[in-house]
């Protein structure tokens, strides 16, 4: 599928090799189903990948543990990024020039677009996600994320076709001084309401001081320490999701209906 004129607008482009490393993980693992799901070949798409391909070829490495015929497409809409990927097309992985309107093929069963969305402004959000989620499978998501320059601070939310479902948050514990430092890596839905009176605030809040009665258990590690305040707000009622195992490595998802904005 192509359109005559791509939608979005050319990015900083910045990445770096293995930025993305917690997101694809977490694909890997809570998101198998999806993978496994096509009866051919899955196809997934690395939308706005930017200055350099590696994100995409690292996406389409990873991805191989579940499926190992996933075909994956990195679509930029800077030609001049595109041209530069040519060298490393396969029958595993392509590029294409895009935008939002995703430059390919039938549907699409995983996007990923980190740092793409931070750059624009918050209303163009909602139609951004409609955009895409037109494109998605039945079981497809999106994952529209903003992560830290080397990846030790990640926020993502998980969107399928119909609405927003999860909203992921992923900490390097080793050093972590308050889990709210995480606040300026949200993704644009939420970073500009982070401001009291809204959900995402509220929760952030509470994290930290979860985090800060969790302290005791800090002797033991900051493992042991993340694993307590997860306990706490679990107990308060937040609608937590996934089980033990992501949270020992410092991920964190919650329901996208406890953190949502606002409506103005």
């Amino acid at each position: 599928m192509a359109s005559a004129r791509p939608v979005g607008a050319i990015t900083r482009g910045t990445t770096n090799p293995n930025r993305l490393r917690r997101c694809d993980r977490w694909l890997v693992a809570t998101q198998r189903h999806r993978l496994t799901a096509p009866l051919g070949a899955p196809l997934v798409v690395d939308l706005g990948y930017g200055a350099s391909p590696v994100t995409a070829v690292e996406l389409r490495d990873r991805l191989r543990a579940v499926r190992p015929d996933v075909r994956v497409v990195g679509v930029e809409i800077d030609p001049a990024r595109v041209r530069a990927a040519q060298h490393l097309q396969d029958d595993t992985l392509s590029f294409r020039i895009g935008g939002f309107e995703l430059p390919v093929d039938g549907k699409v069963d995983v996007v990923r677009a980190f740092n793409v969305l931070r750059q624009y402004d918050e209303s163009e959000v909602e139609s951004s996600w409609s955009l895409v989620q037109q494109r998605l499978s039945p079981t497809g998501i999106f994952v529209d994320g903003t992560c830290d320059e080397i990846g030790r601070l990640a926020t993502w939310v998980t969107l399928d076709r119909r609405l927003p479902l999860s909203l992921t948050f992923s900490w390097r514990l080793g050093g972590l001084d308050t889990p709210s430092v995480i606040a300026e890596r949200l993704p644009k839905a939420l970073i500009h309401r982070n401001v009291p009176g809204e959900p995402i605030h509220e929760f952030v809040r509470t994290f930290d001081r979860a985090w800060a009665t969790a302290a005791p258990h800090g002797s033991f590690g900051a493992r042991q320490r993340f694993l307590a305040a997860v306990d706490t707000i679990r107990a308060d009622g937040w609608p937590v999701l996934h089980g033990r195992s992501r949270h020992r490595l410092g991920e964190l998802s919650v329901e996208w209906s406890a953190v949502a904005p606002n409506r103005r």
